[in-house]
């Protein structure tokens, strides 16, 4: 997502011909597009997005499991 934000502001940057972004080359303003390509297909190819959403998920299911659990008054059973 960094890398579409950084896209998109040096491509407005560009277009309104702001800054010193004005005198670079075309191709530089539109890397940050083509790196973003490359780390979406990378992560899906690793299973990285697959891993993150199985964290997530989760993390919801135990944070719903203990504010059940409270709400019933059960604590862990201490020895």
């Amino acid at each position: 997502m960094y890398l579409l934000g950084i896209g998109l502001v040096l491509l407005v940057m560009k277009y309104l011909e702001m800054g010193p972004v004005a005198a670079w080359s075309w191709l530089v303003v539109l890397a940050p597009f083509g790196l973003a390509v490359a780390w979406w297909a990378w992560a899906d190819a690793s299973g990285y997005t697959r891993r993150k959403a199985m964290q997530r998920e989760d993390k919801r299911k135990l944070d719903r499991i203990n504010k059940q659990r409270e709400a019933i008054g059960a604590e862990k059973k201490r020895r």
